[in-house]
């Protein structure tokens, strides 16, 4: 539960797995339990990469980041400890986020 003084962190899962009933209920169990704490979410339908070299298309593969959620947490290791129960495909990374202004 929220104690106002949370900071914020966001998840990036990685990877992309054609998705089955057993991988959709294990997202939802992890859903529900981080409940309340969740202060954003969404997934990475399409993506692109634009640098000096031009631009490129980025598809739905094993290093794809295919989605985010922003939780709020007391500090790193409540961060840390949410994003060890996520039943992510490749991996989870997970940012601080400091918010300019």
């Amino acid at each position: 539960m929220s104690d106002g003084n949370d900071q914020q962190f966001m998840f990036l899962t990685y990877g992309f797995e054609k998705p089955t009933p057993e991988i959709m209920a294990a997202w939802g169990a992890w859903f529900k339990e981080l409940g309340d704490r969740i202060v954003d979410q969404g997934h990475f339908p399409v993506g692109f990469e634009i640098s000096a070299e031009g631009q490129k298309e980025l598809p739905m593969a094993s290093d794809s980041i295919t989605g985010f959620v922003v939780v709020s947490a007391s500090n790193l290791e409540e961060a840390k400890k949410m994003a060890t129960s996520n039943p992510y495909v490749s991996s989870i990374r997970g940012y601080q986020i400091m918010r300019m202004g």
